[in-house]
């Protein structure tokens, strides 16, 4: 396992990420990936942990709170063995956003107690707008007191694109932004956020490097998905259009066509950018966490194959918007 420094935070992490968001487990509504097993889940948090793995991203509304007490359990005793990131802001069950003092307060005592600890390493608002990070200098005053109290070590955002972590990048004291990255998603390349990111020493935590299981080769066309699976309010025609892009992306480069050059040709990208500091695939089981960790033996894609992909990408660029 290799490791990286995160942004200027003085906090060091594995290049592959424990994404937690799965090991919640099924929440109200099409906001999960349906139901887990608890000791499937912890025997994965081990797996990650012996190979190596100490980042672990999650967040408060990951299972209302499941999957902090996954790892809050995992990890008591030797806490400070692992680097755990959390998030807060988004309310239980998805039902709607919470970023004043007395919610972000709430939602980190409440992850620290799941968690089975006195501090976060990294405390992420959880797909916070712009406008009320920047329009008001409480949040930040909250969260720089946090640090200063030792509740937490460093802060960032997770935002639901590359265009709001931009516009994110200079507050004051950011050590990461968490934002979509793989082959089928180069926004944050293309608005320059990760050059920018690279320059201003901010880390940059890259998830769904997987394309939330689009590359794998596992999804046929006309794929469905369990009413509890987010991936369900997709329409049909997105399903098929991004398994058909994924196949034509994969067959152009001449890559091998199986489930694991595929997941070590995804991780390895997102691992080819500087700026990336860690990649947090969701992981489900000890097997997947060996599939992974086997994925990113190679090292980071080298630039040559990097720039071969984004031609490649860029004829098939249109039909990833639909």
């Amino acid at each position: 396992m290799k490791y990286r420094p995160l942004g200027q935070s003085g906090i060091t992490v594995s290049v592959l990420g424990f994404g937690a968001w799965g090991i919640g487990g099924r929440t109200p509504g099409a906001t999960s990936y349906g139901e887990t097993d608890d000791t499937v889940s912890l025997q994965a948090l081990e797996e990650a942990f012996a190979r190596g793995i100490t980042f672990y991203d999650t967040a408060s509304v990951y299972g209302n709170g499941h999957s902090e007490e996954l790892i809050g359990a995992c990890f008591a005793g030797r806490r400070d063995k692992v680097v755990i990131a959390t998030k807060a802001g988004i309310q239980a069950s998805f039902a709607g956003y919470d970023f004043s003092e007395e919610g972000i307060r709430n939602s980190l005592e409440d992850s620290l107690r799941r968690l089975r600890t006195d501090y976060v390493d990294v405390l992420q608002l959880h797909n916070v707008e712009p406008k009320i990070v920047l329009g008001s200098g409480n949040l930040l005053e909250l969260l720089q007191g946090f640090v200063r109290d030792g509740k937490v070590r460093a802060y960032g955002f997770s935002v639901p694109s590359p265009d709001d972590a931009l516009a994110l990048l200079d507050v004051p004291g950011t050590a990461s932004l968490q934002v979509n990255c793989n082959l089928l998603d180069w926004r944050a390349v293309d608005n320059g956020l990760f050059e920018r990111a690279r320059d201003r020493h901010v880390g940059i935590v890259a998830r769904t490097p997987l394309a939330f299981g689009f590359l794998t080769g596992r999804l046929k066309r006309g794929a469905t998905f369990a009413p509890d699976d987010h991936r369900s309010r997709w329409s049909s025609e997105r399903v098929d259009s991004w398994i058909e892009v994924a196949d034509g992306m994969f067959a152009t480069l001449g890559w091998a066509d199986n489930t694991e050059s595929r997941i070590a040709a995804a991780l390895r990208f997102c691992l080819g950018f500087d700026a990336v500091t860690t990649v947090i695939p969701g992981m489900l089981s000890p097997h997947e966490v060996a599939a992974n960790v086997a994925a990113i033996e190679g090292g980071p894609l080298d630039r040559g194959v990097m720039r071969n992909i984004e031609q490649v990408y860029r004829r098939y660029e249109a039909r990833l918007r639909m």
